[in-house]
Parts: C-alpha cells; sequence; structure tokens
C-alpha cells in the first residue's frame, strides 16, 4: 500500500508556495518524496520560504515569475524541465482575492481576479500537460474553493473564478484522462494561517461564526490538506479523475449545526 503514495522520482511544481496552505501542501509533496519545485512573485519572501523548508529537511526549488504571463510560464518550465526532468505534479495554487461589493468593483480590478485566479491555471495547465503527454501522463490539482459552491457578499470576482476553475477542472479532465492525465481539484475550508490570524481570537464575529457553521467545530489546520494533496499527487488516485475533494471540516454538508436540545 505504501507504494501507492510514493512520489519518489516524481517532479512536482507548486504554485505560490512560498508560504500559507501552498507551503503546507508542498511540504506534504516533498515528504512523499518528491523533487519539490516552488513559484513564487516575490524574493524576499522566496528567500524566507526556502529556508523554511530547509530547517524542515527539505530542498525547495525556488523559481519566481508571474503565472498569468504565457511568455515568462514558457520560459521557466523549460527551465524547470531542462534542470529537473518533465513535471509530473503541478498544483495551480497562486491565486488572490478582492474584498470590494459588486457595486463598488473596477472592471479592471474583477479582471484582474480571474486572470490571476482562472487564466493562470489554464496557462500552467496547458503548458505542463503538453510535456505530461510525452512523459505517459501526470497529475494536475486545481486549488478550488467553497466559493465555486456558495456565495459570500463582496467576493463576486473571487466566486466567479474559483467556479470556472471548477469547470475548467472537470473539461481539461474530460480532454486529457486518453493521456493519462488525473485533473483534479481541493477545496479548502476555513483553516488557520497567517493571514486569517486577526480574525481568529475568541469574540470576533467572524471567527465564531465559523466556529459554530463548521461541523467539526474548529478552524483546519494547514497539515490537514496533506492527505488529500499527497493522495490526488499519487498512483492511489489514477482513476479518479474531474472531481472537486472539499476540505471544509463538513460546511457543504450541511445548512448549519443544530441547537442543542
Amino acid at each position: 500500500m505504501d507504494n501507492l503514495f510514493d512520489l519518489s522520482g516524481k517532479v512536482a511544481l507548486v504554485t505560490g508556495a512560498t508560504h500559507g496552505l501552498g507551503m503546507a501542501m508542498a511540504t506534504a509533496l516533498a515528504q512523499y518524496g518528491a523533487t519539490l519545485i516552488i513559484n513564487g512573485h516575490t524574493p524576499s519572501k522566496m528567500d524566507s520560504a526556502i529556508k523554511a523548508y530547509a530547517e524542515m529537511g527539505l530542498k525547495a526549488h525556488g523559481y519566481i515569475f508571474d503565472v498569468t504571463d504565457e511568455e515568462a510560464v514558457e520560459e521557466n518550465i523549460t527551465k524547470i524541465e531542462k534542470t529537473h526532468g518533465l513535471i509530473h505534479i503541478l498544483i495551480n495554487n497562486a491565486g488572490m482575492i478582492m474584498r470590494v461589493p459588486a457595486l463598488e468593483m473596477a472592471p479592471a480590478d474583477f479582471r484582474k481576479v480571474i486572470d490571476v485566479d482562472l487564466v493562470a491555471p489554464f496557462i500552467l495547465s496547458k503548458r505542463v500537460a503538453k510535456s505530461m503527454v510525452t512523459n505517459g501522463g501526470g497529475k494536475i490539482i486545481n486549488i478550488c474553493s467553497m466559493m465555486s459552491e456558495l456565495g459570500r457578499d463582496t467576493v463576486s470576482a473571487y466566486a466567479a473564478a474559483k467556479g470556472g476553475l471548477k469547470m475548467l477542472t472537470r473539461n481539461l479532465a474530460t480532454e486529457w484522462a486518453k493521456y493519462n492525465i488525473q485533473v483534479n481539484g481541493i477545496g479548502p475550508g476555513y483553516f488557520a494561517t497567517d493571514q486569517t490570524a486577526p480574525i481568529r481570537i475568541d469574540g470576533h464575529p467572524l471567527n465564531d461564526f465559523i466556529i459554530q457553521r463548521t461541523p467539526a467545530g474548529k478552524w483546519g489546520d494547514p497539515q490537514d490538506l496533506a492527505g488529500t494533496t499527497v493522495f490526488l499527487a499519487s498512483k492511489a488516485s489514477d482513476f479518479i479523475n474531474g472531481q472537486i475533494i472539499y476540505v471544509d471540516g463538513g460546511i457543504l454538508a450541511t445548512i448549519g449545526k443544530p441547537r442543542e436540545s
């Protein structure tokens, strides 16, 4: 059974893996044997990330490029392939969110969110899939969101992008299954990260809402994504394609926790 999850000899690229959930998923892949390639766009954050991986006993190879720039993607993927070999695993994690009411949001900002959260995964997937065809197969994992299923105030662009990414996942899975490429998605719930630290305090309205709304009764730990990530990146998921696995503590399964009697 261990061989089903062994990633030794596999080259994995994780975008937006200099911090947060991207780093947690990248760490899991490296711990299971993958050669880890991480992408970011800020040199200082990349330097800090490389050191953080090293402190965990892991080697990460960093590449700084704009995931929305097709020429930059082509140039850097080519460098990666020449240095480390063809990519077997791609995780499209890089993303952004703008919390702006729809009535106040400029179309240019709406397009920017769509470009990062939806167009960039298409650009990367298309480029990497060409090599996967040559290589006899591969795994693409798109980081979707509960916002591909639910609405919420001020995140119309983000929700539209993630809803599109969900359907892009299913369509690419359909087109590329014949090449032994599996394209699946992970939909994280609410996780305890540095970015959510300011609201994860007792008494904060959003903190209390999330804990009450989540059947598990808590925020997720980034390590909770490790198992799903390794599963979808490994041989264990070879007959799973076009699926979105929501790692959300049960939020999407319920309209709310019942009152205690």
